[in-house]
């Protein structure tokens, strides 16, 4: 049986589909407020559990599923309950932002599959996330398709073998904008290529979503970030790539939809049918490659930055950048101001260890106080 946190966003709904079409059971869907989404699609996945990590919106719930069989529940407990329960074999974890990690860990700390959608719980804890799977014995795997593509080419290999990650980019809604400064948030939130919910969208238009995927793959992979790179791919056909130290590469491909990795990440290591066909080569014509603008897009050295510093400042880097979107898709600020208050954390961000989980939350905590402002 499966946990799906974070099942009303676009990841969420997307393995609701995988679910029925591999005829997984579902034990639990989570979600944030939206609980009208979130008790049809118990009902409809006849779920055992909902939950809904606001409180307020328990009665709201319970209502909404009253004589149906399915349990309501509410709060972060609850989130880390669903994701622990002993009935359940592998969680998807799909929340946006900081809110998902604490949920991650008890699903790791349980011992189960663990299919990371969400970004954040491998950038600001990785070292410490990977160290409590390798204690508990809890499976880690990326849904993340430029992710889910260096898993699958590393397959088979050793680390040493391995030159270079290549993780592709479809360069966003201003690939080709050379000023940044009068884009509008309509324009940030039409993306090229993918549907995603809105921060994600706008993380995809700075680029930002690169910075935190180079963190988050160099605990995933246990790589130096001096040996993963970006590299702008529009089609966002090739997902990603390694560079092997004979200089062979081995490269992932297929259409830009999530059930694909979704899928992977719940009947790994087996390829079964699935419900999205692959490319279709002879009509897709050339695929084009090129270098990222680190000059318009200065998140990516951000990451860099972060991963030298090490300790809590890739948790002091999403948190900024959290904060940054929240205001920018407020209608608070102009879209260069999410890469300068990124910049402005990070470069005050102290030398702090991330010893625990506790000090990780601290540092997401206080970086947020003190942007509460923008």
């Amino acid at each position: 049986m499966i946990t799906i946190l974070g099942s009303t966003g676009s990841i969420g709904v997307s393995t609701l589909d995988v679910a029925a079409h591999l005829g997984l059971p579902v034990y639990a869907v989570t979600a944030h407020a939206k609980v009208e989404q979130l008790a049809a699609q118990a009902i409809a996945a006849r779920a055992r559990v909902a939950v809904v990590a606001d409180p307020a919106r328990h009665a709201d719930l319970a209502r909404l599923l009253a004589g149906t069989g399915i349990r309501a529940e509410a709060g972060a407990q609850a989130l880390e309950a669903v994701a622990s329960a002993p009935e359940v074999t592998a969680v998807i974890t799909a929340i946006v932002g900081a809110a998902g990690l604490p949920a991650t860990v008890a699903a790791v700390k349980a011992g189960k599959r663990v299919c990371i959608a969400n970004k954040e719980p491998l950038v600001m804890a990785g070292d410490l996330i990977m160290g409590l799977a390798r204690t508990h014995g809890a499976t880690i795997l990326p849904v993340d398709s430029e992710h889910s593509a260096i898993f699958q080419c590393l397959e088979g290999h050793r680390e040493d073998e391995v030159a270079q990650l290549v993780i592709t980019s479809s360069g966003g809604p201003f690939r080709t904008v050379m000023d940044l400064s009068a884009v509008t948030r309509d324009q940030a939130l039409r993306h090229p290529t993918w549907s995603m919910g809105p921060k994600i969208t706008i993380d995809s238009a700075t680029l930002m979503n690169k910075s935190l995927e180079i963190i988050e793959a160099r605990w995933l992979f246990g790589i130096e970030a001096s040996r993963i790179r970006v590299l702008v791919h529009p089609q966002s056909v090739v997902h990603s790539m390694v560079t092997y130290r004979d200089g062979s590469v081995l490269a992932q491909l297929g259409r830009p939809d999530m059930r694909v990795p979704i899928q992977y990440s719940l009947t790994w290591p087996r390829h079964v049918p699935g419900p999205v066909a692959a490319p279709d080569f002879a009509a897709l014509g050339s695929l084009t490659f090129e270098e990222p603008d680190r000059r318009r897009f200065p998140s990516l050295d951000m990451a860099y930055h972060a991963v030298e510093v090490g300790g809590v400042a890739p948790a002091v880097m999403n948190a900024a950048n959290e904060m940054a979107v929240a205001a920018y898709l407020a209608g608070r600020g102009q879209f260069l101001d999410i890469f300068r208050t990124v910049e402005k954390a990070l470069t005050a961000v102290p030398r702090l260890a991330a010893a625990s989980l506790d000090d990780v939350l601290a540092a997401d905590a206080d970086t947020r106080a003190r942007l509460a402002g923008i």
